[in-house]
C-alpha cells in the first residue's frame, strides 16, 4: 500500500474491466499509508501473515492443498527445496516461504483466481512462485531494481523468470539485468511496462514564475542520498537566501536528517512533512519550483514522472532507468551519484535560470504524456495478462 505505481496499475485494471484481488505478505506501517484510497484498499487486502500466524489456519490451509492437488503441493514443497540459497539459515526461511504460500494458495483457489502477478521478485516472489505451483496457475513478476539485482543468484531469478508466463520489467536498464541473470532462451519473456501516471493530475494551474522553493519526495533511507542535498542546500543558500526544500517521506532516518539540518544551519530553510497522500503529493509539487532526487540506487522513479507533469524540471541521479525518463539539459539535469558538487551546480543552474526550469517543464510534461501514462501502460499490462499481446513485442504501439 506504501507503493503507489502498484495501486495505480490496480486501480487501471479494475477500471479496464479486470477483477484484481490484492495480497500482501504483512501490513504496510500506517505512517506510510496516509491516503484515504490506501487506507481503503489496505482493509481490502489480503495480509498472508495474519492468517499464517494462526497455527489453525496454516495447518489447515496446507490441508486443503493438499487434499485439492497432493501432486502440486509436494511439486511446490521440491521446486521450494531445489531453489533455497545456500546456508542453514536460509533454507529456514524458504520454508516459511512455502508455509506462506500454502495459506496464499488455499486464499486464491476459495476464490477462483486465474493468474498470479507479483510486484518486486525478491522474497515475496518467491511466495508467488510457490504458490503458482501449489494452485495451478501461471505466474508473472515486475523486476523494478536496484534491490533484486544486488542479490539476483540468491533471489533465483534464473528460475523465475524460466517459469513465469511473462516478466515485466520497468525500463530497458532492468530488462537487460534480467536478460544478464537469465537463460537466453527465455528473453522473449522479458516485456517492458512502464510505471506511470495519470498527466491530467498534475500541472493543474498554470506555471509562473520559478523561485527557490525544492522539492524531495521519497523515503527517508540511505539510499535516496538526502544528507548530500541538505548539504547542497547549505552550500546554495548564501546565492540563493530565498531557498526553501520541503522533504516529503518517512523512515528510519528522519531524526538523524533533522539533526544534520540543525547543524547545518538550515532552521527555516528545511521543511520535514512526513508521508503524505498522492493528492497531497500533487499539492506539493504545484506549489514546488525543482524536484530534486539524488539518490545512489533507483529504478525509474515514479515521483520523477509526477514531477514532469507538474510541469516542473528535475535534477536527479545517473542510476538505473533514470536516463530513459529524464533527458538531461532537456526535462532535468542528470549528475553523478554521490558528488555533492555536481548537485550544487545543477540547481544552481536552475534557480539562475527561470526560462530554462520553464521549457525543461514543459519537456518534461510532453515526455510524461508520450511514454509513461498509466492509462497506456496498464492497456499493455493487461494484453500481457491475457495472452493478448504480440509475441516478442516489448513495448506497446
Amino acid at each position: 500500500m506504501s507503493h503507489t505505481f502498484i495501486q495505480r496499475e490496480v486501480a487501471g485494471l479494475r477500471a479496464l474491466g479486470e477483477e484484481v484481488m490484492t495480497c500482501t505478505v504483512r501490513r504496510a506501517p500506517p505512517e506510510t499509508t496516509p491516503g484515504e484510497d490506501q487506507v481503503a484498499e489496505a482493509r481490502a487486502t489480503f495480509c498472508i501473515l495474519e492468517a499464517a500466524r494462526r497455527p489453525h489456519r496454516l495447518v489447515g490451509a496446507h490441508l486443503r492443498c493438499l487434499w485439492r492437488s497432493p501432486r502440486r503441493w509436494g511439486r511446490a514443497l521440491r521446486l521450494a527445496w531445489a531453489i533455497r540459497p545456500p546456508g542453514l539459515r536460509a533454507a529456514l526461511w524458504q520454508l516459511f516461504y512455502f508455509a506462506e504460500a500454502g495459506v496464499l494458495s488455499d486464499h486464491l483457489q476459495a476464490r477462483g483466481a486465474r493468474h498470479i502477478h507479483n510486484h518486486l521478485g525478491d522474497s515475496s516472489g518467491t511466495v508467488a512462485l510457490l504458490t503458482a505451483e501449489i494452485v495451478g496457475i501461471p505466474f508473472s513478476y515486475t523486476m523494478h531494481g536496484p534491490t533484486l539485482f544486488y542479490e539476483p543468484r540468491w533471489w533465483r531469478i534464473d528460475e523465475k523468470t524460466a517459469r513465469a508466463a511473462f516478466v515485466v520489467a520497468i525500463s530497458h536498464f532492468a530488462r537487460a539485468q534480467g536478460m544478464l541473470f537469465s537463460d537466453r532462451r527465455h528473453w522473449p519473456r522479458l516485456r517492458i511496462v512502464h510505471c506511470g501516471v495519470d498527466p491530467a493530475a498534475y500541472g493543474r494551474r498554470p506555471r509562473g514564475h520559478f523561485g527557490a522553493r525544492l522539492l524531495f519526495v521519497g523515503r527517508l533511507a540511505a539510499v535516496k542520498g538526502v544528507p548530500l542535498l541538505l548539504e547542497a542546500v547549505a552550500r546554495l543558500r548564501p546565492a540563493h537566501p530565498a531557498l526553501h526544500l520541503t522533504l516529503v517521506g518517512a523512515g528510519a532516518e528522519r531524526t538523524v536528517l533533522e539533526a544534520q539540518a540543525r547543524a547545518l544551519g538550515l532552521e527555516g530553510a528545511v521543511t520535514f512533512t512526513g508521508a503524505q497522500s498522492q493528492a497531497q503529493v500533487a499539492d506539493r509539487l504545484e506549489d514546488s519550483d525543482i524536484l530534486v532526487l539524488p539518490s545512489f540506487a533507483e529504478g525509474v522513479p515514479v515521483v520523477l514522472m509526477e514531477a514532469m507533469a507538474s510541469r516542473i524540471p528535475v535534477v536527479a541521479t545517473r542510476v538505473g532507468g533514470v536516463q530513459e525518463l529524464v533527458a538531461d539539459g532537456e526535462s532535468g539535469l542528470v549528475v553523478p551519484p554521490g558528488c555533492v558538487d555536481s548537485l550544487v551546480a545543477a540547481l544552481d543552474r536552475l534557480l539562475s535560470d527561470p526560462e530554462l526550469c520553464r521549457r525543461m517543464g514543459l519537456a518534461g510534461r510532453r515526455t510524461v504524456e508520450a511514454e509513461f501514462d498509466i492509462a497506456r501502460e496498464t492497456r499493455w499490462l493487461q494484453a500481457l495478462l491475457n495472452g493478448t499481446a504480440p509475441e516478442g513485442q516489448l513495448r506497446p504501439d
